[in-house]
């Protein structure tokens, strides 16, 4: 039957088209080469596939399942990509009879304006439509009564989808059918399906093991008979069918899909650093990552990875991997070989690639930290961990399987690891950690007693349950950029990353990954920041500011925004939220939260603490306060779904309401009403209680998928005085949740001292300040405070500007700066404006407005000016966005 028949979204809501209630992806395998020339990323991927023992469920059912020239891929199969008309299995869907839902979704899709298309679909919406049809020759000679697959896919040419026969790797590897009783039924019909459930049912124990199997399946011989699959590409998905087979359960367990992107993909972004150089990365859009490879995009679709990626032997690939990897040589190229996996089941969309020719940022000697030293214990720790790209090497992971294994794959193996590989060594990874000359704070929750919460996720090798995790404050980390900013790095993130790393774990307990990578990525990056497994992107607007003998405060916007980061290792990644339209749960909780490990990581007094706290709630109230005055109300609801969160269709398709609104991009709702709500929730039950409360629910939930529920209902079942006192569930979700604004009521509660009298008392005689030494918060506050004025003289724009070096400042002093300059029309320092607009991109998007709605010909010159210098590298999304302002 066709998928999603009664799907008719809004043009600006993104479809999640992939039936997970029919059949699940347990496993992928990539295999790609990125193609500098043709920027385009070619190559196959292989979907291990598990039907779902019922059908009609709902997400809520299964909350506890366990919560990127023409190339030719290496191995037993040839994928050679060529454009649509070329492919052997492949052609465009011209002249075709519309379907049922063509007519009712894709006809929409075509008449929609330019505005509300895909990121990256190009201008001609007719033409790019046209393009995203395509099909096998015979897809429409294919029952109806046949099961279709359907996977989330858009911007990829496909060019064959076969079934994978895995016969040779299941009758030498000695892994004996482990079924349950559901399957027994299949594996004396089907041997193929019954080795690929064992396989997907090995426990985590045999994980090396488990990850060579799926390897060598991978690359094992397309079914000689009927192995070409049925398949058609509309814009939003692949489906996949095969003659003659009318269940899930009786379809192939094993598919090979081979494809390319597309240059423009959404998923992918192709462009510049800073250095000048040509470079890729995944760019987290909205539609996450369906144009790097088709996949099962709804959060429910847990899995895990492992991808080769061939890139040009000068550059640097950085991946969402557990080990970071030594690559080798390709024999046949100038090509070389990185290998990346994780073991922990997640949501494909958190999948990351990068690909640059960038540095990694050193230090001369270890880190001289202010107030630690360097833990030997724990680096002992780390170099096991850093020792590991061998570690899983085709070598070590064959043992006990034979040696006749190998022959099932037409040339080598692809080894993770080699002795002679010393000069690409991972022995930089850092393993410094911090020594305590004393409690590392005043405030430490480290010391929670054992509340005796197991594990409740599905079987993966978990750092929560290893004793050596629990005691590894800061774990190996490395920084890379582009040359030009390797020293900023230095003096900022590197310096910066080990304590915020110990000050996270200080709050939160054990890290969830085992290692991580931080890039620095290029200016046209829409965001200050994102967090992925292993990895995290920074924008260059948060590196220290000012001279790099400046102190402290120039590092407090990117202390922050790593420590953001850093909490969604917790919060977004190791528990993530079951409906993408609660993105609260990650933004909200990242953004309480890195204050509180900013803190830490600062070493502040409790009185210094509660400062800095009030100040940066005033701020984000003031800017709340902004953004609900200026949205639609339908982009301000936490839970837009309401009672319907978290449910999907019978086939497990669903939408995500206003994901790809141009107006929602640039809004922080979510991060802001969400840190609210959390902060009203602290001041009732108190902050230490509170933060104690965060590390039982991470014990709890950590591996699962969540709903605003879990939290809430486990916060009230832990607290019952406040429950008592009127503050219900049902209380939440109507004042915090499912309606537009913010509780009036609250107000007062939130931007109150509310610390006073709580162990700070304060003396009533005026304290002598110095103008000049101000943090970079108070110089926020004071620019915002200037521009509610209605005239201020050049004379003492002047001054400010040299009293507080504002050009010199970090990105959100220079960005209210500018503010001032263009409304009071500043023309001695426009030169700032440019270099923000320039350097800053991703927090300049309205100053292009602000130019613009002056009338002032000299100010939207300027702004056109920007534009000019920045439109090949910008966002194409904020792109969009800016030229609707100037042109």
């Amino acid at each position: 039957m066709e998928p999603d028949e009664d799907l008719d979204p809004h043009t600006d809501d993104l479809p999640l088209r992939a039936n997970t209630n029919h059949i699940l992806v347990r496993h992928y395998v990539l295999d790609l080469t990125v193609h500098f020339d043709r920027k385009v990323i070619g190559g196959s991927v292989v979907l291990f596939l598990e039907p779902c023992s019922g059908s009609g469920t709902t997400a809520e059912d299964d909350a506890g399942a366990g919560t990127k020239e023409a190339g030719v891929s290496q191995g037993a199969f040839v994928c050679r990509s060529r454009g649509v008309d070329e492919a052997e299995d492949g052609t465009k869907g011209l002249g075709e009879t519309p379907t049922r839902k063509e007519k009712k979704f894709g006809a929409r899709e075509r008449d929609a304006p330019e505005s509300q298309a895909l990121p990256g679909s190009g201008s001609a919406q007719t033409a790019a439509e046209t393009e995203n049809i395509q099909s096998s020759h015979s897809w429409e000679t294919t029952s109806d009564g046949d099961f279709t697959l359907s996977l989330d896919c858009c911007d990829l040419d496909v060019t064959k989808v076969e079934e994978v026969d895995v016969t040779p790797v299941s009758a030498t590897s000695g892994l004996q059918p482990e079924v349950a009783s559901e399957w027994s039924g299949v594996s004396s019909v089907n041997p193929q399906a019954a080795f690929i459930q064992s396989l997907i049912s090995m426990p985590s124990s045999r994980w090396r093991q488990k990850l060579q199997l799926f390897l060598l399946c991978s690359r094992a011989l397309g079914a000689q008979d009927g192995g070409s699959l049925h398949f058609r590409r509309d814009r939003w998905s692949l489906q996949v069918r095969k003659k003659g087979v009318p269940s899930p359960q009786e379809f192939p367990r094993a598919l090979r899909i081979c494809y390319e992107t597309r240059p423009a993909g959404g998923s992918v972004r192709w462009t510049k650093d800073q250095d000048d150089r040509v470079c890729v990365y995944t760019a987290g859009s909205p539609i996450n990552n369906r144009a790097l490879f088709p996949c099962q995009e709804p959060p429910v679709a847990m899995s895990t990875w492992q991808a080769t990626v061939r890139a040009p032997s000068e550059c640097v690939v950085l991946t969402s991997g557990e080990e970071p990897t030594v690559p080798i040589e390709d024999g046949d190229t100038r090509s070389l070989i990185w290998h990346c996996y994780v073991t922990m089941p997640m949501p494909a969309s958190t999948f990351t690639l990068a690909v640059g020719h960038w540095h990694q940022v050193t230090a001369e000697n270890p880190p001289a930290l202010e107030r630690g030293a360097r833990d030997e214990t724990d680096c002992d720790e780390a170099a096991k961990l850093c020792a590991g790209p061998g570690e899983w090497a085709p070598a070590d992971l064959m043992s006990g399987l034979g040696s006749s294994i190998s022959e099932v794959v037409k040339g080598p193996l692809l080894k993770t690891g080699s002795g002679d590989q010393t000069a690409r060594s991972d022995s930089a990874l850092r393993c410094s950690s911090l020594e305590d000359e004393g409690p590392f704070s005043v405030t430490d929750y480290s010391g929670m007693a054992d509340d005796g919460i197991s594990c409740s996720h599905g079987d993966y090798p978990c750092r929560f349950t290893e004793q050596s995790a629990r005691s590894q404050r800061v774990i190996p980390h490395r920084v890379f950029g582009p040359v030009g900013l390797l020293q900023k790095a230095q003096m900022g993130v590197l310096k910066l990353l080990p304590r915020c790393l110990a000050a996270a774990h200080t709050v939160l307990g054990v890290h969830p990954f085992p290692r991580l990578d931080v890039l620095i990525v290029p200016a046209g990056f829409s965001s200050l920041g994102m967090a992925s497994p292993h990895i995290i992107f920074l924008s260059q607007s948060v590196l220290c500011a000012g001279s790099l003998g400046s102190g402290e405060n120039g590092l407090s916007l990117c202390g922050s925004r790593i420590c953001h980061e850093i909490a969604h290792s917790w919060f977004g990644l190791v528990i993530g939220a079951r409906d993408w339209t609660e993105e609260w749960i990650s933004e909200g909780f990242a953004t309480y939260l890195e204050d509180i490990i900013w803190a830490q990581a600062q070493q502040l007094s409790l009185q210094e603490t509660a400062e800095q706290s009030d100040l940066k709630a005033l701020l984000r109230w003031r800017r709340l306060s902004d953004e609900l005055q200026n949205s639609e109300e339908a982009l301000q609801i936490l839970r837009p779904n309401m009672e319907n969160t978290g449910r999907a269709s019978e086939s497990g398709s669903s939408t995500v309401k206003h994901a790809l609104n141009p107006d929602k991009t640039f809004m922080q709702v979510h991060y802001l009403k969400g840190y609210f709500l959390l902060r009203f929730l602290a001041s009732q039950v108190g902050e230490k209680q509170f933060i104690d409360f965060f590390r039982v629910f991470v014990k709890k939930y950590h591996g699962q998928l969540i709903l605003s529920q879990d939290f809430l209902r486990m916060l009230l079942i832990t607290f019952p005085d406040i429950e008592r006192k009127g503050l219900t569930l049902s209380a939440i979700y109507a004042d915090w949740l499912d309606r537009p604004g913010i509780p009036k009521v609250v107000k007062w509660i939130l931007l109150s001292q509310s610390h006073q009298g709580k162990g700070r008392k304060r003396k009533r005689t005026e304290p002598k300040v110095n103008y000049k030494e101000v943090t970079s918060e108070q110089l926020v506050m004071l620019l915002e405070l200037l521009l509610e004025e209605e005239e201020l003289s050049g004379a003492t724009l002047r001054a400010l500007q040299r009293t507080y070096n504002l050009q010199n400042q970090d990105a959100e002093v220079k960005h209210r700066w500018c503010e001032l300059v263009v409304r009071h029309a500043y023309t001695r320092a426009y030169g700032d404006v440019e270099t923000f607009l320039v350097h800053d991109q991703a927090m300049g998007v309205y100053l292009y407005g602000e130019l613009m709605v002056q009338e002032d010909p000299e100010q939207q010159a300027l702004a056109r000016r920007c534009l000019s210098l920045v439109q090949e590298e910008i966002d194409q999304s904020a792109r969009r966005v800016v030229e609707e302002m100037v042109l």
